[in-house]
């Protein structure tokens, strides 16, 4: 690992002193801004052919039914895998499956079912990727600088996966069509492959032991189970995950497109930048964390952020107002950002570096798993159930939910007891 010089007062910028991590981010950035704009274009193409809250149901459904059913294959490969490999190759899937979609758009023989299997590839390929890029972080940073790149993804990824992208995607759609928006990202994406390509594998790497070499994978899978079982704070809160995103993504990954489409004028290009007002408010949350020290009362602070900064998202279902829908999204952008890099600190100190890409797959796992269910139900129930009901669910439940989880894990009496500052 190179040596370390001071960064001075900007924390943030200090990884970007290591080679390998400045490729490293540099191609996430490109493939985050890849995929900022595929979702944009997967709605909107969703809405050329066939202009159905179902039919995007089932597009985003098999998307997150690859990944939860593939999460936790990633996880334990990135545990017994070179990390940077698995990263290059899902890269390649990005590519092949963008590219794809892409030539059919073009050629006018484009189907919601080509949508499909596209996504799946790409919920496949992510399922490896998160896994993978959480464990090769310390393995190429200090545990001092581990705060600070975390805050800087936790910048990337809304700048680029929930602003630029999809402002980009939604004014480039709107001037021409979906096909243009699907080339472009898999410009993005085969960009960023050769960059990763460029790395070289981690000069340090921590020692395995051998008897964790040869451990059979269903061991692995079990010791990560355990491991999460006997650690409350971080049960309770993959807990919390997995009914926030049960209750929340649904309502934004599918319904928000059509509640664009429906309340503006120029739909394509508003949706963009609703979702560009959630990534800037992700962005300036997680720069004001990670530009700081981790908080003292680190767990209190993360599950207020995520449970209190839903409740806008009631605004979402009942405005028609581009600038207080703007708003609402902007502050559960905020509170969403500064959420994250709190959590994804917290795994990379407190989680052994040898069961890292384990947990951090079962976080994903346990999170996410009902992700599927959240986009597969959603459509059919706005059939039924009118916008502003489902939203307002989306942004009260989270209050609760995050209530239940401080108290039940005891995270006030864990987090003094375990500081990280």
């Amino acid at each position: 690992m190179q040596p370390v010089r001071d960064a001075g007062g900007w924390r943030v910028l200090a990884p970007f002193q290591i080679r390998e991590y400045r490729l490293l981010i540099a191609a996430v950035t490109l493939s985050i801004f890849a995929d900022g704009m595929f979702a944009v274009v997967l709605a909107l193409q969703v809405i050329e052919l066939d202009n159905n809250p179902v039919s995007l149901s089932i597009v985003m459904t098999c998307f997150g039914a690859a990944f939860v059913a593939f999460v936790l294959v990633g996880g334990i490969t990135a545990d017994r895998m070179n990390q940077r490999k698995i990263i290059i190759g899902v890269e390649t899937v990005n590519v092949v499956a963008a590219s794809t979609v892409a030539a059919l758009g073009l050629l006018g023989a484009l189907q919601v079912w080509h949508l499909a299997l596209a996504a799946t590839a790409m919920g496949t390929a992510a399922a490896f990727f998160f896994p993978a890029y959480s464990a090769i972080l310390p393995r190429i940073l200090p545990a001092e600088q581990l705060l600070a790149a975390n805050g800087v993804e936790g910048v990337v990824r809304p700048v680029f996966q929930r602003a630029v992208g999809p402002a980009v995607a939604g004014m480039l759609i709107g001037a021409t069509f979906p096909a243009v928006g699907s080339v472009v990202v898999a410009a993005l994406f085969a960009t960023g492959l050769v960059l990763l390509i460029a790395t070289r594998p981690a000069a340090s790497t921590p020692p395995q032991d051998p008897d964790v070499e040869r451990a059979h994978v269903l061991r692995d899978l079990r010791d990560g189970f355990v491991f999460m079982l006997r650690t409350p704070w971080l049960l309770w809160t993959l807990l919390f995950a997995s009914m926030f995103v049960l209750v929340v993504l649904g309502p934004i990954e599918v319904l928000l497109p059509f509640i664009a489409n429906d309340r503006f004028d120029d739909g394509a290009r508003m949706y963009g930048f609703i979702l560009a007002f959630f990534g800037m408010g992700s962005a300036l949350g997680a720069l004001a964390v990670s530009s700081g020290r981790l908080p003292r009362r680190y767990l209190t602070v993360m599950m207020a952020m995520w449970g209190l900064g839903s409740i806008p998202l009631v605004v979402v279902g009942f405005t028609s107002s581009f600038a207080l829908m703007a708003v609402a999204t902007f502050v559960v952008g905020v509170t969403d950002g500064a959420g994250m890099v709190i959590w994804g600190t917290l795994l990379q100190r407190r989680v052994p570096s040898e069961m890292l890409g384990r947990v951090s797959s079962l976080d994903f796992f346990v999170s996410l798993a009902f992700m599927p269910v959240s986009f597969a139900i959603v459509g059919p129930l706005s059939k039924v159930v009118t916008m502003q009901t489902i939203f307002l669910v989306a942004g009260i439940a989270p209050v609760i939910l995050a209530a239940i989880a401080l108290v039940a894990a005891k995270m006030r009496q864990d987090e003094l007891a375990h500081p990280l500052r």
